[in-house]
């Protein structure tokens, strides 16, 4: 490979000129931007995400129906949304376990047509009105709002170490995965599919510990993969800021008048 003379530089691509170059700078200042308050992304979509599933019983509660349906056939894909695995406001109960949800509402849930109309159950006066996401859901997303603050946190941030693969299997994977696939696999509609699983001791978790799982889930994540975030947005980081100080640099020089 030929190496440059003497007082030479090694050539570059072409710079980008004219708008290109005003949405190449711009497109850099905007991931600059986020590089700096990526955190405060990350924790406002979360929070987001975990927050509009209870507007949906909020608007029921209203009389918005048409609103409420809205937020349910949103997040219909992102959840099962079982009538006796969510959680209710306005009602007489927080939450109804599979037994005490057949009894308020008549719906088997051991029955095809039961099992659909515990999906699409959004409530009522008596029971009060379903939110969006069911329990478990719930606290995944709400421990990664609370461990994404607690990351963020000055004097913690920057020095936690990422959570070993190891110790994520462990904390996050192994124990939502006991408690939710036991429950799957041994309640209906996969007992009907595979007779099998019936010989397996039936389950049916309790909102404690979908809570308890799905908050070591939510927490094994970010603890896995934010300090990765971090340092890798620091770099980015660094590098848009020489970037950056050059493009301003040639931007004052080309305002300044000639020399002479």
């Amino acid at each position: 490979m030929t190496q440059p003379a003497a007082g030479e530089t090694k050539r570059k691509g072409p710079k980008a000129t004219g708008w290109l170059r005003v949405v190449v700078v711009a497109f850099d200042r905007g991931i600059y931007a986020f590089s700096n308050h990526w955190l405060l992304v990350f924790n406002l979509f979360l929070l987001l995400y975990v927050g509009v599933p209870f507007l949906a019983p909020l608007f029921m509660h209203w009389g918005w129906e048409a609103a409420a349906r809205v937020v349910y056939a949103i997040y219909s894909p992102l959840c099962h949304q079982l009538g006796y695995r969510s959680y209710y406001l306005f009602g007489a109960r927080f939450f109804y376990p599979r037994y005490v949800f057949q009894q308020y509402t008549g719906i088997n849930p051991d029955t095809y047509d039961g099992f659909l109309a515990s999906r699409a159950f959004v409530g009522n006066a008596l029971v009060g009105f379903k939110a969006a996401l069911c329990e478990r859901d719930v606290a995944i997303y709400l421990m990664m709002v609370l461990a994404g603050v607690i990351f963020g946190l000055p004097g913690v941030r920057g020095k936690i170490r990422p959570l070993p693969w190891w110790a994520w299997i462990l904390i996050g994977i192994v124990p939502i995965g006991l408690d939710g696939f036991w429950q799957l696999f041994t309640n209906y509609p996969y007992t009907t599919v595979f007779p099998i699983l019936t010989q397996l001791p039936y389950h049916e978790s309790t909102p404690f510990w979908r809570s308890l799982t799905g908050a070591l889930f939510g927490l094994a994540n970010i603890w896995l993969a934010y300090p990765y975030f971090e340092a890798s947005m620091l770099e980015a980081r660094a590098d848009l800021r020489l970037k950056l100080g050059r493009v301003d640099a040639e931007a004052v020089a080309a305002r300044a008048p000639a020399a002479g």
